[in-house]
């Protein structure tokens, strides 16, 4: 019998909440579960139990018991334990462990790589591939994020924005190695959102929902960037369009707006035009408004000059984005767009060129190239 590798990834958060919750700090917790999986894998293939989640917290504690045998609070932690039924009501640990990989004492990549293996179940390899870097440098990120949260206690609320933060990293990091960060973070977002009542985390899984249905047009078959505009409409997933929409909606009627509301709202606009010449520019402009008004973001802004071009004309485009600083990321690559639209070819060549220098990646370097070259033969 093959082992449910879907239902351990998914009972893994909650059983290191369990041991937290009884007195182990993180980095022990997770050490122990990781462990309990060991033996779940080469025994449960046989003889699988009938309590999953139990057998997982029982034989998880117990490796941490081994583990601190020689501990003077190994008594405090088992009288407590004992105290405590296996499943409290009213208890979320996955939620509490959510709160805890997303700790403001941790930088951004390290959060985003210990929600990675304790809330995802991935391993340290996989997480290291889909990130581009030596195992051994992923393991010690991990195992300095474990050390900073260990001995942290929830005596306060934990932040959902944080949270919300590092799944947005998650989710941005899109696919590389053999683990799909697009995916994962929409699975997460979704467990989330099963746990905790709150329109910015309905925002957020309505945007990545909306986002995501694009994904097969994005890229050329030769792997080049495939700008919105040209995108093949009819191969977007209508119905994970449709389920964001919906989402999205119920989050709206609440009327308790948050950024992550108003960018699904601009994502849910471009997926309903039938055709990019069909896009409802100036609601655009409207919600890139309301973006402005909540995070104060110059990349918002920057990206609401490029709406202001579409919805009334370049020119005014380009006198939206001389109020903004000519050093940010993708500045050169909106003026050399907004340039083309009225007309300049020979500014946009010279600034899809700069814009190419100054590009993040490969792929979007080679779009910005191709870009300066095809005007360049035009003129």
């Amino acid at each position: 019998m093959r082992v449910d590798e879907a239902l351990i990834r998914s009972l893994t958060p909650q059983v290191i909440g369990v041991l937290v919750r009884r007195g182990a700090d993180f980095a022990a917790a997770e050490d122990a579960v990781q462990d309990a999986l060991v033996d779940a894998v080469r025994g449960w293939r046989d003889d699988p139990p009938r309590d999953p989640k139990g057998w997982l917290i029982t034989v998880a504690w117990n490796r941490f018991l081994d583990a601190t045998r020689a501990d003077a609070a190994r008594r405090r932690r088992e009288d407590r334990a004992e105290e405590e039924p296996v499943a409290a009501p009213g208890v979320d640990d996955t939620l509490q462990l959510y709160f805890l990989c997303a700790h403001p004492s941790l930088t951004p990549s390290s959060a985003v790589a210990l929600t990675l293996r304790a809330v995802g179940g991935l391993t340290t390899r996989q997480i290291a591939q889909a990130y581009l870097v030596p195992e051994s440098t992923m393991a010690q990120r991990i195992s300095r994020a474990k050390r900073t949260v260990s001995g942290v206690r929830f005596d306060q609320p934990g932040d959902v924005a944080t949270v919300l933060r590092v799944l947005y990293l998650v989710f941005n990091e899109g696919y590389s190695g053999d683990v799909d960060l697009s995916a994962e973070a929409i699975r997460l977002t979704r467990q989330l959102a099963a746990a905790i009542d709150h329109p910015e985390v309905a925002g957020l899984l309505a945007l990545m929902l909306l986002h995501h249905a694009r994904r097969a047009t994005r890229t050329a078959p030769d792997g080049g960037l495939v700008p919105l505009a040209e995108q093949d409409r009819s191969r977007w997933d209508t119905g994970m369009i449709a389920e964001g929409v919906e989402i999205l909606q119920a989050a709206l009627a609440r009327d308790r707006l948050g950024e992550y509301q108003a960018q699904a709202a601009i994502a849910a606009l471009h997926a309903d035009a039938p055709t990019a010449a069909e896009t409802d520019w100036p609601q655009i402009v409207e919600w890139y408004d309301e973006l402005v008004r909540l995070t104060g973001s110059p990349v918002v802004r920057l990206n609401r000059a490029v709406a202001v071009g579409e919805a009334d004309g370049p020119r005014a485009g380009l006198a939206a984005l001389a109020e903004l600083d000519a050093s940010l990321p993708r500045h050169a690559a909106v003026a050399a767009y907004l340039h083309e639209r009225d007309g300049d070819l020979a500014t946009a060549a010279r600034l899809y060129s700069e814009a190419a220098r100054k590009a993040a990646n490969v792929a979007e370097r080679d779009h910005l190239v191709r870009q300066a070259a095809r005007l360049n033969t035009d003129r």
